[in-house]
């Protein structure tokens, strides 16, 4: 995975940013001559923002933001929906505009809940409709992983940008199909990926762009949690198309390529299971699995449905490392790296990627990390080749 000049500067420009307003923050406990003395020296030392690229919703749209907005129907009221349409609340440039369920109360309930209207509303059988509704310009597909693929295809066949919650699909075939429906319908295609806008995220990914920590030489990401409920669809291959490794375990694969910096090209991988009757045939328990990169560089990860406390990214260069833990979770993400612990502010995620997205769709910025339906494509490629080495045994070559 390439990072541009223009990206690099923009992850410069993010950390400056950042810096400047803790150093505010700060500022402002002492005495207000002190304050705006030093405001004016900490002002001379930024040059003018406007001809870089996005910034955090934070720095770019404040209260009084009065642009262009992008309208988002949300598909599948489930419980990640619930925090999605939460954290949209505090959203400068996203809002909720309409809901498509095939629960009738829910609708009932989120009508009432985020003031929406009913013309506005939809079910999986007649949300086709969308397409004659100026109300709504993306569909944000959060429904369960086996049904992303017509979903979207429907949503891209109405004339309306789709946003799909990870994985984007249960397989690349399909995720193919899902990348060129898009592009027949000329509408973006983006995936769930928040933590390609978290601040810490994002810091170490300027560290290791920047150079200062020196040539990569190892990745580690550790995923997992005991699940719960046998009977939720997430244990059901018909509807995950597979178990830990579609749900949570993606998060080390792509979390691999974008720490790394490289696109990895083999990959070798071992499954365990302990429990037949939960994990059923299809529905992975555990799996560990290798990866490997051109410059020799190497990735080692564990995807698991049966252990706690799993949620460490780790990053290793030749001058320095980086560690992340909680590295996923909803946050605060927590981090240090070999200059000490990282500060950047804990923002609502799901707020930061909407807000993002919005700039994505609507003035076509380009985000640090991508975001599309090739990035996600990528992912199911090397999800393919890892249940295809645990099947044979065999190290599996990758073209991504």
């Amino acid at each position: 995975m390439l990072i541009t000049l223009r990206d690099k500067k923009t992850i410069r420009w993010q950390l400056l940013l950042t810096v400047q307003k803790q150093t505010i923050i700060t500022m402002m406990k002492n005495s207000r001559r002190d304050f705006l003395q030093k405001l004016a020296a900490s002002a001379m030392t930024m040059p003018v923002l406007s001809s870089y690229g996005a910034f955090s919703k934070l720095d770019l749209y404040p209260p009084s933001y009065q642009g262009p907005t992008l309208r988002v129907a949300l598909m599948g009221l489930g419980g990640y929906a619930s925090r999605v349409a939460a954290a949209m609340q505090d959203c400068k440039r996203a809002k909720i505009t309409g809901l498509i369920s095939g629960t009738p109360s829910k609708i009932k309930d989120w009508r009432a809940k985020y003031d929406i209207p009913e013309k506005n509303c939809y079910n999986y059988e007649n949300f086709d409709n969308v397409k004659d509704n100026p109300d709504i310009d993306a569909v944000y597909v959060i429904t369960p992983n086996a049904l992303h693929h017509e979903h979207v295809i429907r949503v891209a066949q109405a004339g309306k940008h789709a946003i799909c919650e990870k994985p984007m699909a249960i397989n690349a075939k399909e995720g193919q199909d899902m990348v060129d429906a898009c592009a027949k319908a000329n509408v973006k295609l983006l995936v769930g990926y928040r933590m390609h806008f978290e601040p810490k995220t994002l810091e170490v990914v300027r560290m290791r762009t920047e150079g200062e920590l020196g040539n990569i030489k190892f990745f580690q990401g550790l995923c997992g949690f005991r699940i719960g409920d046998p009977n939720q669809w997430r244990l059901d291959k018909a509807l995950a198309g597979g178990g830990a490794l579609m749900d949570i375990g993606i998060y080390a694969i792509n979390g691999a390529r974008y720490m790394v910096g490289e696109e990895p090209v083999w990959v070798t991988a071992q499954e365990t299971k302990t429990d037949n009757v939960k994990f059923k045939e299809g529905v992975d328990e555990t799996i560990l699995f290798q990866l490997g990169f051109p410059s020799g560089a190497l990735a080692s990860c564990l995807s698991t449905y049966n252990m706690n406390y799993l949620d460490r990214f780790f990053l290793n260069g030749e001058n320095g490392f980086a560690e992340l833990q909680p590295s996923t979770g909803y946050g605060p993400i927590k981090g240090r790296t070999n200059k000490g612990e990282l500060s950047q502010p804990h923002i609502t995620h799901q707020t930061l990627q909407m807000d993002e997205m919005a700039g994505i769709i609507l003035d076509d910025n380009k985000p640090i990390v991508p975001v599309d339906g090739l990035e996600g494509l990528k992912d199911l490629k090397i999800i393919d080749a890892i249940y295809q080495a645990c099947a044979t045994g065999n190290r599996q070559e990758l073209q991504l």
